[in-house]
């Protein structure tokens, strides 16, 4: 088992792609610490699906990464179970589509506080351990947003883009202590819901599954494939291995060609 011993901390962890995190990191023998809003009754039971997975341990925090004293519990909360974090991966996100010139106040300040600054916060208390230990993974879940922008969606493409400088800076600080940080950027990935949004695009632009699926979601994509979690998530256990000890201050697209355009 590959990681047996370490922890991994995943923010937005209870469902998608974190989710698909956790597992593969609890299958190499990791203990996990799952964080994310949801059904009580079903992220306990997926916590205790992660436990059986080989045994470590797996414990959940439902801590709302807008406030700077609850991410700092979490991390609390990982040093008193574990002594800290070995691996973080930085999941968590949300999103909003609208013009510039209408785009909510509040809804920025959301989306860059949970897509950008939470990771600022997990890893500026995650680093001192992972130095300590001469060890660390920090991985964060940008996205082809990180390096091309849409329409519509200033305050999703200003956090990812910052989050893919904030991580080649962190790569540069810890490179001689054994820490590595990169980026995982995917383009449409395969989850639940994006599957619940096709009906309502059905409806409102006249189209039949398929096109929607092929003409407005994989427009940008071409191999006209979903990516898939499981595609994400051997990604992020790739770059947790000896293998990928030398990639730091990557961002890695997992996109279907998208920016390769």
């Amino acid at each position: 088992m590959m990681l047996k011993g370490k922890t991994a901390l995943i923010t937005g962890s209870t469902s998608g792609i974190g989710l698909g995190y956790a597992k593969v990191l609890a299958a190499e023998g990791a203990n996990i610490i799952i964080n994310g809003f949801g059904d009580a009754d079903a992220i306990e039971a997926e916590r205790k699906s992660l436990e059986g997975l080989n045994g470590a341990s797996a414990l959940y925090s439902g801590a709302d990464l807008t406030k700077v004293d609850a991410i700092e519990e979490m991390m609390a909360m990982a040093a008193n179970a574990f002594g800290g974090v070995d691996i973080l991966i930085n999941n968590a996100g949300v999103q909003h589509v609208a013009p510039v010139e209408e785009f909510p106040v509040d809804k920025w300040n959301l989306i860059i506080a949970l897509n950008l600054t939470a990771a600022f916060h997990t890893t500026r208390l995650a680093v001192p351990y992972m130095k300590n230990k001469k060890w660390g993974r920090i991985i964060q879940t940008a996205s082809a947003h990180s390096l091309t922008a849409s329409p519509f969606k200033s305050a999703y493409v200003t956090a990812k883009h910052g989050l893919a400088g904030f991580t080649k800076t962190v790569a540069l600080e810890t490179a001689t202590f054994g820490i590595t940080a990169n980026c995982i950027s995917p383009g449409y990935v395969w989850t639940p819901l994006v599957e619940n949004q096709i009906p309502d695009t059905m409806k409102a632009r006249n189209m039949t599954r398929e096109q929607v699926m092929n003409d407005v979601l994989l427009a940008g994509q071409p191999t006209k494939q979903f990516v898939t979690v499981e595609q994400i998530a051997a990604t992020a256990l790739f770059l947790c291995g000896e293998a990928a000890s030398n990639i730091t201050g990557a961002n890695i697209s997992v996109d279907g060609g998208w920016t390769a355009q």
